[in-house]
């Protein structure tokens, strides 16, 4: 397994050679590309970022959470976990102490602690991997690929939950 990395190094290299590429050259030219994304991406993240600190800072996750408690409840979702829910596709280390609060109340071997666990590891921060792909596509159309990303989510928020009553 160690050789993994240096063989695939090597194998380019050998590639390269075969196709006359210079490697060299074509290093700085994908590095120089990949600063200019970097550049490119910084505001949208800073936004993105600011969005998250404003959706928590200003109660209206708690306001959303209280509403949608008695939403996820009905459809077998435990309503301590609204908040993780809410914060995850915004927020990764958010949803990580979210995370750890619910396990430290509730227990990991619970059924709530296994839900949490289960919905940490099996979404995504929607909205920071839009951000990354919308700056490197130039889409146009960011909305609908949003909303079925988080329709996704629910639903498998929703099977999740369904699967660890069962098990």
């Amino acid at each position: 397994m160690k050789y993994v990395i240096p063989a695939i190094f090597i194998a380019v290299l050998l590639i390269a050679a075969l196709k006359r590429v210079n490697v060299f050259s074509a290093f700085t030219k994908g590095a120089g590309d990949a600063v200019q994304f970097i550049l490119s991406l910084l505001p949208l993240l800073a936004c993105t970022f600011i969005m998250c600190e404003l959706f928590e800072r200003s109660s209206l996750s708690q306001m959303l959470a209280s509403f949608l408690s008695p939403v996820f409840n009905f459809l077998g979702v435990p309503p301590q976990l609204t908040k993780l829910i809410l914060i995850k596709p915004f927020s990764g280390s958010g949803s990580l102490a979210y995370l750890t609060q619910i396990l430290c109340e509730y227990g990991a071997d619970s059924y709530i602690g296994r839900c949490a666990c289960v919905l940490y590891g099996s979404s995504e921060t929607v909205f920071y991997v839009s951000v990354v792909y919308f700056a490197a596509s130039k889409q146009k159309k960011r909305l609908i690929p949003i909303i079925i990303i988080l329709c996704a989510t629910l639903i498998s928020t929703v099977v999740s939950c369904l699967l660890c009553r069962i098990m």
